[in-house]
């Protein structure tokens, strides 16, 4: 795997974050890379979320169930991450949090925890979160993948446990994994 799985937790977990300096790169650039994670029959409704001016922006505005967030240009190699829309209260406030400069994971999930107690998330029953990542980010995403790219695929089944559904929650690479058990955001890892 080229990036360990708390690693790329913490890339789905954030799924964004505070301006970058980086210099942005084109917008058609930014939605193809956007929306790789997706079937081709879904990525032409999607909406994205990309870079301009270094900030986190509505890229374009989306026709079905499905948001995706393209790579960040500070970051190293290539990370796209594409989730239902059911998911985005969940996934802006920790965007917020971040650009608040809450950085350390814990508080991050205390603060989301908080607001699914007091009501204020509503987490999805279930829903998707399908990344992307690779090593580099210099290819084509128009013309495909990126080489070497890998693929985790995260089937958000808030408070399950392995109990409740016979999933495991160790660790693996090689089957689907319960991750946060009991959780509001427990989760299905499944890598590919």
């Amino acid at each position: 795997m080229i990036r360990t799985v708390p690693a790329v937790l913490a890339l789905v977990l954030a799924l964004g974050a505070a301006p970058v300096a980086a210099q942005d790169r084109p917008e058609s650039w930014q939605v193809a890379a956007a929306v790789l994670p997706l079937p081709d029959s879904m990525r032409s409704g999607a909406a994205v979320l990309g870079y301009r001016g270094g900030r986190l922006v509505e890229l374009r505005a989306g026709r079905n169930e499905m948001i995706c967030l393209t790579d960040d240009p500070a970051g190293k190699g290539f990370q796209a991450s594409c989730y239902h829309r059911s998911l985005e209260p969940f996934m802006g406030r920790g965007r917020s949090l971040r650009a608040d400069g809450v950085t350390r994971r814990e508080q991050v999930d205390s603060a989301r925890l908080a607001d699914v107690k007091s009501g204020r998330i509503v987490m999805p029953s279930a829903a998707v979160l399908s990344s992307v990542f690779a090593e580099s980010d210099s290819f084509d995403p128009a013309a495909g993948p990126a080489p070497g790219q890998r693929a985790l695929d995260v089937i958000y089944l808030p408070y399950a446990t392995q109990e409740t559904t016979g999933i495991p929650e160790i660790p693996a690479t090689d089957r689907p994994w319960l991750m946060f058990a009991g959780m509001p955001w427990a989760h299905v890892m499944v890598t590919r």
